[in-house]
């Protein structure tokens, strides 16, 4: 009996102890969880990027992506149906103004050239054949007409003769009638040679003109080869770097296809592109900001793509400092298009959090805490960005990314 009371006494004591234990281990992991808890919601408020709300002016940009490109590139195309049978330099070289950079079969072409220069002195040839001729022509109808002309001269005298002869009674009517119409037909005579030789005039005139302007086109045909064979000899339009080039010796190449590509690399544009939905907000000289990095470069939209593709509008901005030590070809950037200024309006800075016009929930300061606080926020530019509501001016906001506290309410913030 006394050793089961002793068991029970043990079994109560045990029970006691571990009772004490588990209170223990509750309250520790009560503890921790705190610790963890204020750990985890109190942040240093300089690793925080602060913004304070104010008053002022929004130069209203519209975002848009960029592209450094260089602001001189020339392709080179082939002229003519060819093959590469040489080539002088490779992608990458320095480039001098007519630096030759590759050569093209020109057999074909140049046995075409001489032909056409064979058939441009027998057309020159057959134009002058045609002036001799009808200078020849026009000289015998000439002297056809002094003759008609000294012809009626004549007839002019013999008429007044017998009309004087008549009326000395030495003379006939009938004499004087016949002669008189002799004249008049010498008269119509000329006057019908006259007009050919008029018309004559005039038709070779035109004969000769047509030929002339037809010898003039062939010219131009025969200069446009010449022109064509110089271009075939591929050399460099300008002081350049070389781009690309297609260095495979031996390949076809069809007129039009590229050769080469020469780029100005010490100047540069960007090309942008923006959502055909805010197309209206791009035109040309509109002033643009493009950000690399920290670096701000300013410039002017040069010129818009009328046509949306894809969705997108693509434009170009002229740089006013294009050849600034940031500008690298293909670099990607930020370019903010200007399009209106709003004034006395509550603004805040601009930041990665921002994403367009809505509402958005930010953190603000609120003594030792940050309170999360529901607000509307309209347009933008690079710098600010609209409050339409929620925060009035003086307030402080956190505008660095807060988006692991998403799901916080109120954090500590500590000095």
């Amino acid at each position: 009996m006394d050793r089961e009371i002793s068991k029970d006494v043990r079994r109560k004591e045990a029970i006691k102890q571990w009772s004490k234990v588990g209170i223990g281990l509750v309250a520790a992991v009560a503890v921790i969880a705190t610790v963890l808890s204020v750990m985890q919601t109190s942040l240093k408020r300089k690793d925080l990027t602060i913004s304070k709300v104010d008053v002022g002016t929004i130069e209203v940009s519209a975002s848009a992506s960029g592209k450094v490109v260089p602001a001189f590139e020339e392709i080179i195309t082939s002229p003519i149906n060819s093959r590469i049978v040489e080539v002088y330099k490779k992608g990458g070289d320095h480039v001098e103004v007519g630096d030759p950079i590759l050569k093209l079969d020109l057999q074909t072409a140049e046995n075409d050239y001489n032909k056409l220069l064979d058939e441009q002195e027998m057309k020159r040839l057959q134009l002058e054949q045609l002036r001799l001729s009808t200078q020849s022509k026009l000289s015998e109808m000439e002297m056809k007409l002094k003759v008609s002309r000294m012809t009626l001269n004549r007839k002019e005298v013999e008429l007044r003769n017998e009309r004087y002869l008549d009326e000395l009674g030495a003379g006939t009517t009938d004499k004087v009638l016949q002669v008189e119409l002799d004249y008049n037909v010498s008269q119509l005579q000329l006057a019908e040679d006259e007009q050919k030789y008029e018309n004559e005039k005039a038709m070779t005139a035109a004969d000769l003109k047509v030929k002339e302007l037809e010898y003039s086109i062939f010219q131009k045909s025969l200069a446009e080869m010449k022109r064509t064979l110089n271009d075939a000899q591929v050399r460099s339009p300008r002081k350049a770097i070389l781009t690309y080039i297609n260095n495979e010796i031996g390949a076809q190449v069809a007129q039009g296809s590229r050769l080469a590509i020469v780029s100005d690399l010490t100047h540069f544009k960007i090309e942008g592109e923006i959502a055909d939905t805010y197309g209206d907000r791009i035109a040309a000289g509109s002033r643009a900001v493009v950000r690399i990095g920290n670096d701000r470069l300013n410039g002017v939209v040069s010129d818009v793509t009328p046509l949306s593709k894809n969705g997108v509008i693509s434009f170009s901005v002229q740089l006013e400092e294009d050849n600034h030590t940031r500008l690298r070809s293909g670099l990607r950037t930020d370019v903010y298009v200007m399009n209106a200024i709003k004034e006395e309006v509550k603004r805040i800075a601009n930041s990665s959090y921002y994403l367009g016009k809505g509402e958005y929930e930010l953190f603000v300061i609120n003594g030792d805490q940050l309170l999360k606080r529901r607000v509307v926020l309209g347009d933008s530019n690079f710098e600010f960005v609209e409050v339409v509501s929620g925060l009035e001016p003086g307030d402080e906001v956190v505008v660095s990314d807060m988006s692991s506290f998403k799901e916080k309410n109120k954090l500590k913030i500590k000095n």
